[in-house]
């Protein structure tokens, strides 16, 4: 089975995640698809709690056919590493092709990732294009597409500054909505 892994804080999942979902099944050859919540961020960055995410994941991506949400790093513990959960995979899917989906902007930080041209090994990389950012021609087929500029940083900032009409147009709606009734991102609970 061809199985494509899509980790990253999902913090929160906004309209790019779903669309990037999206271009690798209709573009790449894989049999699923699954999203890979970071439980605990490698440099300590801020995060809304790991179920709220997994949840909010769920409600952006999981009623996409051949996508599963997964809580494998929870299950592993302590600080999120690709290689470590990647491995993990594998050993416990030894029936699973991996691939990695990362976006361009991404790529260029490989360099400092732990251990990447062993994930790159485990899982060749499905390189996404973003807006604004080139990604090399070796990139994977959906690499000519690119998705819109849109960042969880951006997001979580308009949502603290009380702009939900701007989240409106890049979150999806249940995920706003659930952002609204958990009062996460400094959003009052039950904010209109």
């Amino acid at each position: 089975m061809k199985v494509a892994i899509f980790g990253g804080s999902f913090n929160p999942p906004h309209v790019a995640h779903v669309l990037a979902c999206t271009l690798v099944l209709s573009l790449e050859d894989v049999d699923a698809l699954v999203i890979v919540p970071t439980y605990r961020h490698p440099f300590a960055k801020a995060l809304e709690p790991f179920d709220d995410r997994v949840a909010m994941c769920g409600l952006a991506m999981g009623w996409l056919p051949g996508v599963e949400v997964s809580r494998v790093e929870e299950e592993l513990g302590g600080e999120s590493r690709t290689l470590r959960t990647v491995q993990h995979l594998r050993a416990v899917h030894p029936d699973w092709r991996l691939r990695l989906v990362i976006g361009a902007d991404v790529l260029s930080e490989a360099p400092r990732w732990f251990g990447f041209d062993e994930i790159a090994a485990l899982a060749p990389p499905i390189v996404l294009a973003r807006a604004g950012v080139s990604a090399p021609e070796t990139a994977g087929g959906a690499a000519g597409v690119a998705l819109p500029e849109v960042s969880s940083t951006r997001i979580r900032a308009l949502l603290a500054a009380g702009d939900l009409a701007t989240g409106t147009r890049l979150l999806p709606r249940r995920v706003l909505d659930y952002i609204r009734e958990r009062g996460l991102y400094g959003v009052a609970p039950g904010a209109p």
